[in-house]
This record gives structure tokens, sequence and C-alpha cells, in this order.
């Protein structure tokens, strides 16, 4: 995939702007599908993680604010409940699904439903797979996140003017989340160069995706690893670096690291994803290196925009429509831009942003 050959969204309209659009489509008082409102179902993976739960609040706020009606669930990392869920929605007369997948190709029954009442689905933020009844895809440029999660560490190392070889080893997320290989792909590309050269090693070997994917992205999983990777491969040598694709499993590693005797003097750089209130505390106290930036606020509004056009009977603006094959079709995808965020630049880019109550840190 070439980053250079996009053009990528990095605002968005405000809800009012959208509620004026939204006129033709949406109208009627209160709640639960009054009058002729159209009804948005909002289908999200899991509360476990901060940025979902977030997710979800910012699309219900910028969906009523536009005038739809909305049914937001959460499905706890079970995809039956979520498959249950979406069903229902269905039934329930929802005239769009949002959808945050669990599992990437659980869904295809559930949306040949969905297909069959004329309902638009658009995938966000994780692309769904095997299957021709996803309209539009809703992101980030995926492929970016994992270029800029390489980078931070990368400019931790100092790389291009340290004399090395560094060690380095590789964290990816979930196999049933497709982001996972655009993140691994992104930040390997820009890895590759440095580990051909010599300049960062993986001592353990493991650069392969099945090998170093954390199922269901989870902390204690990739701890458990970490804590391997370290008593078989560096019980003489430090590691220098970590490439790991979220929060919540950088924490894990991080753990890990300070259980084996690695204090803020000798951590290794280590990247992240989601700018977790936690880790945005530990890049404060120099125990993170670095997370990326996923403005969800933004994403939101663009959802909610491209759920207007659609339903005014209009063409929903993308940016992206050849990287995202999800086995049947090439999904439309609308992609925004994720940032860098590190101790020197977090209160511009969260604090000051209004991301983040400062007082919470």
């Amino acid at each position: 995939m070439n980053v250079n050959r996009r053009h990528l969204l990095s605002g968005t309209a405000g809800a009012a702007a959208i509620a004026f659009t939204a006129s033709a489509c949406a109208s009627g008082d209160g709640e639960g599908g009054s009058g002729d409102k159209k009804k948005v179902g909002i289908a999200m993976p899991t509360q476990t993680s901060e940025r979902w739960i977030d997710d979800g609040n910012n699309l219900v706020e910028e969906f009523k604010a536009a005038g739809f009606d909305t049914d937001l669930q959460f499905a706890d990392d079970d995809v039956a409940k979520q498959v249950n869920q979406i069903e229902n929605m269905i039934t329930q007369g929802a005239n769009v699904l949002v959808i945050g997948a669990i599992d990437n190709q659980s869904l295809t029954g559930v949306l040949a439903q969905a297909k069959e009442e004329d309902i638009t689905v658009i995938a966000y933020d994780r692309l769904i797979r095997e299957t021709g009844d996803v309209d539009y895809y809703a992101t980030f440029d995926n492929f970016q996140v994992g270029v800029l999660q390489a980078q931070s560490v990368l400019d931790a190392l100092d790389i291009d003017n340290a004399e090395g070889p560094f060690n380095i080893e590789l964290f990816a997320g979930s196999i049933d989340d497709n982001n996972a290989f655009f993140f691994f792909d992104g930040a390997v590309a820009t890895l590759q160069p440095y580990i051909d050269e010599g300049k960062l090693v993986v001592k353990s070997g493991e650069v392969d995706i099945n090998t170093v994917a954390t199922e269901r992205w989870d902390g204690e999983i990739a701890q458990s690893r970490m804590d391997n990777l370290l008593s078989t491969h560096y019980s003489s040598e430090q590691v220098h670096a970590v490439l790991s694709p979220y929060d919540g499993i950088s924490r894990g590693i991080i753990a890990s690291l300070e259980s084996n005797g690695y204090t803020l003097e000798n951590l290794p750089a280590v990247s992240g994803q989601d700018a977790e209130l936690a880790s945005v505390q530990m890049i404060i106290e120099g125990r993170q290196t670095a997370t990326i930036f996923k403005d969800t606020r933004e994403l939101a509004s663009v959802t909610v925009e491209m759920v207007t056009a659609i339903l005014n009977g209009e063409e929903p603006e993308v940016n992206d429509t050849e990287s995202y094959d999800n086995g049947v079709k090439v999904v439309p995808s609308n992609l925004l831009v994720p940032h860098i965020v590190t101790v020197e630049n977090y209160q511009e880019l969260l604090i000051d942003s209004g991301y983040i109550d400062e007082a919470d840190l």
C-alpha cells in the first residue's frame, strides 16, 4: 500500500451542520423511533477498552444532535452476542447499521439479513470481511498507524545517529481483527530496512504475524509472552525496543519488563495506540514511549456525515476506493489521519484539544 498517494481528511463538519443536512430525512421528537425519525443501530465490540466506550458515546451524541434515534449495544467480546444484538437491531427497524466487529468474518449471515431489509451497513474502524453486504468503511489510515508506531520506536532509539545494534521484539494485534494486519504491515515496512541492515535484531526470530499476534488484544496474554521472550532470549542481554500495536498490550509488556528488573533507566522503547488514559500517564512518567492518537470524535462526526448522506439518497464522501479489499469486494472507505503522541506533545494533542481532561492525569 502506498501511503503517500492518499489524500486524507483531517477535519469534520460540526454537529449543527450535520443536523441541518439531516432535516430532510429525520423528523419528530423524543426517542424510541417517534414520528418519521430514522434509526441507527450501533454495535460496538467491547467495554473493556475505554476507546470503544468513547466511540459508542460519541456516536450516540452526534447522531442525536443530527436528529436520529440510536440503539447502542456493546457485545463484551462475545461474537454470538454481537450477532444477536445486530439481529435485534434489524428486527426493531434500524435504517443503518454502524458496526465495530469483534470477529471480522462472523457476520456474513446477519449482514445478509440486513441486506434483505435494504439496511445500509458501515464497518466502523474494523473492516468486516468475506461479505458483499458491507457498504462502506469509516476508519483511520491503519497502514499509517503502523508506520507511526514503528517510527516512534525508531525515534526513541535515535536509530539514524546511534551506532546500534538494538534488540527489538514484535507484537501484533488479534488475528480476527483485519486492522491488526494493516498495523503490522505498516510497522514492519518501516522497520525492515534497519533489520536488513543489522541495526535492529529480533533475537527471538519471531517476525510472522501469526506467531506474534495477541488474541483479543489481551494485555495479560502479551505480558505472558513477554515473560517468555525475556526468559528465553534475554537472560544475558537487554531488549531495547518493543513494537506494540495497542496501549493495553503495551501495559502488559511494560508490566513484564518491570517485573523482570527493568527500570526507568533501562526500559525499552515501547509503542502503543489509542491514547488510553493509563498509557498517557505512563508516557508522562517515562515508562511508555509513545501512543497513536486516533481522535474518535472525528471518526464519529465523519460516520454521521456518511449516514446523513445515505439517508438523503446521496453518495457519502469517501477518499479511498482501492486499499480495503474484504475478500469479496473493495469497500469504499473514509480514512482519517492518526498522530504520534509523546511526552513532548501530549498537552497539545490530548489536553488542549479536550480529548483528555488534565485533571484526570
